[in-house]
């Protein structure tokens, strides 16, 4: 059983309403949308599917760089460094389970032969790109998100429930792009954003997810790289996310710390 450290207290730096995350939300995703747009409208490039350098830096590295910068522009501002970084809400050892699997996916999934047929400056551009996607969004919505949420009143139920879902509404953005089938998207990544969320909690800080997360869109869009190439592969991490999500729901009485109410309840009563 996992001890848990003591509640936070007021989370330091500025205060933002939720409807300013949301805002801020916004705006984020109108530089990733507008930047891609402006940067693809002349080339014909299929959603997370670059087939070479120029394709790449045009879809996703510049777009996403930019917002990497807006992103940690707004935790400096809100001078939210540990919060964001930091986790000190701890879930039980067993959820250990779900970065595991994931990694187990992510070295299944990865179409190495499809990556082979590239050269390696596409391959590491790729992987650059993939981090920087983990790390800018991780830190947008199990950073900013989740510490916004708190740092609010929301019990942890719904700061995960929120930012998750906030999370997974950001990518129907690809409507534009992708029409209807993007709400298959949007339902995978609601559910792959507690999953991150979990992982946040039991690694204690926002690397870990963001590096798992990286790599796993590495590892899907390894698969995307080769025009005409089908890799039936890829199945395999919807596989894991089905699983994960049954296991999660049949074990959701075990996710919170045993002791969770009572360290609370000391603490308040400590500090009255």
């Amino acid at each position: 059983m996992t001890t848990p450290a003591p509640p936070s207290k007021s989370t330091p730096g500025r205060r933002v309403s939720v409807a300013a995350f949301v805002a801020f939300v916004i705006v984020y995703l109108a530089v990733i949308q507008g930047l891609g747009f402006l940067l693809t409208r002349n080339e014909e490039i299929s959603y997370a599917a670059p087939t070479d350098v120029n394709q790449l830096w045009r879809s996703l590295l510049v777009p996403i760089a930019v917002s990497f910068v807006l992103v940690y522009a707004a935790v400096a501002y809100l001078r939210w460094w540990r919060p964001v970084w930091v986790d000190d809400r701890p879930v039980q050892r067993w959820l250990i389970v779900v970065p595991i699997l994931m990694i187990v996916s992510i070295v299944v999934v990865t179409d190495y032969q499809g990556l082979a047929d590239h050269n390696l400056t596409f391959v590491l551009l790729l992987l650059l790109t993939s981090l920087l996607v983990g790390l800018t969004e991780e830190t947008m919505f199990r950073g900013i998100g989740v510490t916004c949420f708190r740092s609010n009143g929301f019990s942890e139920k719904k700061v995960a429930l929120w930012s998750t879902v906030i999370f997974g509404l950001a990518h129907s953005t690809n409507l534009i792009s992708e029409g209807p089938t993007a709400f298959v998207q949007v339902l995978t990544t609601i559910v792959a954003g507690y999953f991150f969320y979990i992982i946040r909690r039991r690694t204690g800080g926002l690397l870990i997810p963001a590096l798992v997360h990286g790599l796993w869109d590495f590892s899907l869009i390894s698969g995307l790289t080769t025009p005409d190439h089908s890799y039936p592969l890829s199945i395999l991490a919807i596989v894991t996310m089905m699983i994960l999500a049954i296991v999660l729901i049949v074990r959701r009485k075990h996710i919170e710390p045993h002791t969770s109410e009572t360290s609370h309840a000391r603490h308040e009563a400590s500090n009255t």
